[in-house]
């Protein structure tokens, strides 16, 4: 099947031999989120408008600072903390103490009436990049299955991979059962099942002699691929690259 402009990112995800295509995809996804909220987009009135509301989260509020662009940052923070201001000044103006009771000391503290907190829960519930990420994201796992269906060729190709992380697995298994017919089901979920197992077994393997090699009887005995196994584990359990670099800004 001819690759079309909104396939072509998850197979050269699904071609790259990662631990995961999906983290691979995540990955770049974040990436190019940061590029561009840090670019020139600081600048315009309707981004700055939806940082100023979405903010970051502490994930990505620290890849930010990481990245560099101090300027822009400073641009970003400005008017994230006058938008945060105006409206907690708001919720300060409105709040009443709740009144002590005998009954509410037996009870464990319950938060859920009060309206700061319950504010201040709210605005850490949403993240500008998270919420970028996370809708293309969807869109690529609507674009497996949409492969699944289509492409006969794909099915090989995910075979070949080396799996997913067990993080991602879920999400995919999830829009496989939406998304695909019984007939698809039969063929894509064994395949799916006997790679995750096989990889995961392979995984284990290289975690397994990772540590028999710190015994003194296997000192000149050969690394096999477990040099990275640690990191690769970590992937295979959590999704993610516990032993990326910082993303740092090149330009």
């Amino acid at each position: 099947m001819k690759e079309k402009l909104y396939t072509i990112e998850l197979m050269d995800a699904v071609k790259s031999g990662d631990e995961c295509p999906f983290c691979y995809l995540e990955r770049k996804l974040e990436q190019e989120a940061i590029e561009f909220v840090l670019g020139s987009s600081y600048m315009e009135s309707d981004i700055r408008d939806m940082t100023d509301k979405q903010g970051f989260c502490r994930k990505h509020t620290k890849i930010m600072f990481d990245y560099g662009n101090s300027l822009g940052n400073a641009w970003i923070l400005k008017s994230r903390m006058e938008y945060l201001r105006k409206q907690l000044k708001k919720e300060m103006e409105g709040f009443t103490p709740s009144k002590p009771s005998f009954f509410g000391k037996m009870k464990k503290s319950d938060s859920s009436g009060n309206g700061i907190t319950s504010w201040v829960r709210g605005q850490e519930s949403h993240c500008y990049v998270c919420g970028r990420v996370n809708e293309t994201y969807r869109r690529m796992l609507d674009t497996f299955v949409y492969l699944a269906k289509k492409d006969h060729e794909f099915l090989d190709l995910i075979k070949q991979s080396k799996g997913f992380c067990i993080h991602h697995f879920g999400d995919l298994i999830e829009v496989c059962e939406e998304g695909l017919g019984e007939k698809e089901k039969g063929e894509w979920f064994p395949v799916l099942f006997e790679l995750t197992e096989k990889n995961l077994e392979r995984v284990q393997g290289d975690i397994n002699w990772f540590i028999e090699k710190y015994d003194y009887r296997n000192q000149d005995a050969d690394w096999k691929d477990s040099k990275d196994a640690v990191q690769r584990t970590m992937q295979k359990i959590v999704g993610g690259y516990p032993a990326d670099p910082v993303f740092k800004n090149q330009k």
